[in-house]
């Protein structure tokens, strides 16, 4: 099942153009070898993924370079914006350039089968599209309780109470079109709330966006940089954000600032 915020025209795309893959990492050395055979087994070419690593003492980085050896589409990127996500996936952002399209992947957890569903429902002219976890078809297997049912808990309550165009309003794991990431002005400075931000945003201005479903698995290897309690608020603030009555393009504090004198 694959539901929609409305349907626009066809978006043709040839196969000249490149699908950028934007993968933040920390310590991630165990699963990095992994995560590439996924990519190579389900993400069909042409791409180029962009893995962006905070310091050069990461261990992830000499996992990567040996592999990017025989891989001109495997790119190493310095954070330049800081540490952390929010930086990491905005360098990716910047590195991908005009995409045209932008999927932001993380760990083993994500259902990397689901990206040429992606990437149809783009060429059919939305402008995000978004893995559910919350919609018929889609799972989650493992992950804190408490997390889990929040982040459920978000994604329902928005879709009941504002007509959001997602179940599932918090997971990282989406596709952008990449001139829409470059119109719209990145606020978040915590960490995964970036996604909600984006796609409220959108939702806001009446952008195109649909949802397809997906599976995802608690990590079995390396650490999270997933920090409930530091986060909350700032996703709280996004969802609040995207509750309020449209009313032609909803601007948020930071875009109502730059209009005034």
């Amino acid at each position: 099942m694959i539901t929609t915020e409305r349907v626009t025209a066809l978006r043709p795309v040839s196969q000249a153009e490149v699908l950028a893959l934007i993968v933040p990492v920390y310590n991630e050395a165990a699963n990095f070898p992994a995560l590439l055979a996924e990519v190579e087994r389900h993400i069909p070419p042409p791409f180029v993924m962009h893995v962006v690593y905070d310091c050069d003492e990461d261990p992830t980085l000499p996992v990567a370079r040996a592999c990017a050896h025989d891989r001109p589409w495997l790119r190493l990127v310095k954070n330049r914006h800081g540490r952390g996500v929010v930086a990491a996936i905005r360098t990716g952002f910047q590195e991908a350039g005009r995409g045209p399209a932008l999927v932001v992947m993380a760990d083993l957890s994500d259902d990397l089968s689901i990206v040429p569903h992606l990437l149809a429902q783009y060429r059919r002219g939305h402008r995000i599209v978004c893995p559910s976890r919350y919609m018929r078809g889609g799972r989650q297997l493992g992950g804190p309780r408490l997390k889990r049912w929040l982040s459920r808990s978000a994604g329902l309550s928005l879709r009941w109470l504002a007509r959001f165009p997602t179940h599932d309003a918090t997971n990282n794991f989406r596709l952008y079109d990449a001139a829409l990431v470059h119109e719209l002005e990145i606020e978040s400075t915590g960490g995964f709330e970036l996604a909600l931000e984006l796609t409220a945003k959108a939702f806001r201005r009446g952008e195109s966006i649909a949802e397809v479903p997906t599976i995802w698995r608690d990590r079995t290897a390396g650490t999270s940089r997933f920090r409930l309690r530091k986060w909350l608020p700032k996703y709280l603030y996004w969802y609040l954000y995207a509750l309020r009555p449209r009313r032609g393009r909803g601007r948020s504090p930071a875009e109502i600032a730059k209009r005034v004198p």
